[in-house]
């Protein structure tokens, strides 16, 4: 969070006009936020978590509140670009997919509403309106629905993020400090392809400096399958952790157990089909340059040493990725 105080001394000198990044005391939003100020451009945030804003916060702090539409749309006057990272990871009590979908066409028709001129949204690999899995068609959804805004925009694809205070490989590196077993569902011959944070942040800047329409992945060189990660993470932690298989339906109750126990979801049943079938990697070329093996060697010292809870930092403000 210290990189989003008033101290940030801008990288190179730009055009200081005016973005929107929505979550920036989040994770993705975070990196985007803070790669915005280092340009030298001014950065406002919609947040629904106020209160983690630094006393000497450098940005310009609004609510994200989509039952205020008038609201919204006055918290994005004088914004050109839209950072959009808004999402849910899974449903909880009344918060759910549809309901994303719904509010970030709210968001998409407020910032038309506004005058914003260019939307970089960052989406997931393999959206599909027809999939079976409420997140990835929802994704699809929310595509579509920046499209029809007329607005000119730019989509951001990526499979899973690390670097930073991310959650999923620091939490498969906090547990192979732990355990003496790591289970992996089915072969785990199925392949992720990550990409670093902050990676993410510098591509969505390109893109918001485009005018274009595009869609493209976000992704790394890196492509390893699951069981060669969690292999790569065990060595890099110096872990003597023994990686067993279950089989893929077993997986999900094990890690709804396990996830009890630390008052946190670890991986749900529909993110374990999503692996399974392959929609965490893509053919593409990278777009990204970090290598995740090179990351994980050099930052291995330090990965996994506390535990990142995703319902505490996460889940009452929707996340990406």
């Amino acid at each position: 969070m210290s990189d989003l105080v008033a101290k940030v001394t801008p990288q190179r000198t730009v055009d200081t006009g005016l973005d929107c990044v929505t979550g920036a005391f989040s994770y993705s939003g975070q990196a985007i936020a803070t790669a915005l100020l280092n340009s030298g451009r001014q950065v406002r945030t919609l947040t629904g978590h106020p209160n983690r804003a630094p006393a000497l916060s450098a940005l310009q702090v609004r609510p994200l509140d989509f039952d205020d539409s008038i609201g919204l749309v006055a918290s994005l006057e004088g914004v050109t670009t839209l950072y959009n990272t808004y999402w849910v990871r899974f449903a909880r009590h009344q918060i759910d997919h549809d309901l994303a979908v719904h509010n970030s066409r709210a968001l998409f028709q407020a910032a038309r509403l506004a005058g914003v001129t260019r939307i970089v949204h960052v989406s997931i690999t393999h959206p599909s309106a027809d999939s079976p899995l409420p997140y990835f068609r929802g994704k699809a959804l929310v595509e579509r629905a920046l499209a029809e805004t007329g607005l000119s925009y730019a989509v951001l694809r990526p499979a899973i993020l690390f670097g930073g205070n991310d959650v999923l490989i620091n939490n498969i590196a906090w547990l192979l400090r732990r355990v003496p077993v790591f289970a992996i569902g089915g072969r785990g011959e199925y392949r992720i392809r990550g990409i670093h944070v902050d990676d993410l942040a510098n591509l969505c800047l390109q893109k918001g400096a485009e005018r274009n329409n595009s869609v493209c992945d976000a992704v790394g060189p890196d492509r390893p399958t699951f069981v060669e990660l969690v292999s790569e993470i065990r060595d890099a932690v110096g872990s003597h952790a023994k990686l067993i298989r279950l089989p893929g339906f077993a997986l999900p109750m094990l890690s709804h157990l396990v996830g009890a126990a630390l008052g946190d979801v670890l991986l749900t049943r529909d993110e374990y089909r999503a692996m399974a079938s392959g929609l965490a990697d893509t053919d593409g070329p990278a777009t990204g340059p970090t290598k995740l093996s090179e990351w994980l060697t050099t930052n291995g010292t330090t990965l996994g040493r506390n535990y990142a809870n995703e319902l505490k930092r996460h889940f009452d403000v929707a996340r990406v990725v």
